[in-house]
């Protein structure tokens, strides 16, 4: 089918009032059928009871479809920060600085099932995909295959899917100033994808959007196509599946702000993820052999956690991060 989208047209598109294709996106990723996964998504409900108001799965095993394939990365959305953490400090935290990450592990026949998963509020996830949300935590995640693992109604699923929607929408305004006139959808998202990571300090390698992008190709050529119309610039797609080409207009000044925006928000970035690690470090129990674990996993480089930085980790968790900087563990 041709996904091709006319300069005419997307202007008719863009002008008239048409709803996010939340559904039709959220479509695309479904929830693997596993036990595994089932009894994980009961397991952390019934810790946080009627606080949960829907449970989002992403990652590596999303992309695998096995649960036990290491370690499942969940999102839970609650309804307020109170009801989701064990004290008044820990909610504080989550509000002023979301979103908080826990570690949970629970036995499922002869195995265990481990998850991270990290607690934000419903309204939260809402502000953070929207196109007023500077900074790309929210957006550039969620633009990527996200699966509703599960959802309390179908009012609060359609919620959601809205939030996916516009989590793609916002990416794809955000990078399109940024990157060429013409390319590959594949290119569009592998190079929109670095650049959100390039607002972060992340473990993975400077390949990992490349993979990702190739990874889902079907899912960022079909989320494209549905938000093209939707746009602040004109978008033209073509081409057969797995090997469309885009097209777009963007001016000068448009292109000349998104470089001044994208330099301000990888500067911000690098320094809310350092806020975030030193939060880890009070909110999430073993959040300093996590953040060891995660870095050596994705980047290679040895971790070790002096006694040290254990015992006063406020005073000595600098030096540590500067030299894990310098041997590249992170970037």
């Amino acid at each position: 089918m041709n996904s091709y989208v006319s300069d005419e047209q997307s202007k008719v598109n863009r002008n008239a009032t048409r709803p996010l294709p939340g559904r039709d996106i959220a479509a695309l990723t479904a929830t693997p059928d596993h036990p595994a996964l089932a009894h994980l998504v009961d397991s952390l409900r019934g810790k946080y009871a009627d606080c949960v108001a829907a449970v989002l799965f992403y990652g590596s095993c999303l992309r695998s479809g096995d649960p036990y394939d290491g370690l499942v990365d969940l999102y839970l959305l609650v309804d307020n920060y109170r009801c989701a953490n064990p004290g008044r400090a820990s909610a504080f935290w989550n509000k002023a600085l979301p979103p908080n990450v826990f570690y949970a592990e629970f036995d499922h026949g002869e195995r265990t099932v481990r998850c991270k998963y990290a607690i934000v509020s419903l309204a939260d996830l809402e502000k953070g995909t929207s196109k007023r949300w500077f900074h790309s935590y929210l957006w550039g995640r969620f633009s990527q295959p996200t699966a509703i693992a599960w959802s309390r109604d179908a009012q609060c699923r359609a919620q959601v899917e809205r939030c996916l929607a516009q989590a793609v929408v916002t990416f794809l305004n955000r990078v399109l100033p940024a990157l060429p006139e013409r390319g590959t959808v594949q290119s569009l998202w592998r190079d929109g994808l670095q650049l959100s990571y390039r607002a972060e300090l992340r473990a993975e390698s400077s390949n990992r959007s490349r993979e990702l992008s190739e990874a889902g190709l079907s899912f960022y050529e079909q989320a494209t196509a549905l938000s093209a119309g939707l746009l602040d610039y004109p978008l033209d797609i073509d081409g057969a599946p797995l090997e469309k080409s885009y097209r777009s207009k963007v001016g000068a000044l448009p292109r000349l702000g998104s470089r001044l925006a994208w330099a301000t928000r990888i500067a911000q970035g690098k320094l809310l993820s350092v806020a975030r690690l030193l939060k880890a470090l009070f909110t999430f129990e073993g959040g300093l052999d996590y953040i060891a674990w995660k870095l050596e996993r994705h980047s290679g480089v040895p971790v070790e956690i002096p006694d040290r930085v254990r015992r006063y980790p406020l005073i000595f968790i600098w030096g540590l991060f500067w030299d894990l900087y310098r041997r590249g563990a992170f970037r």
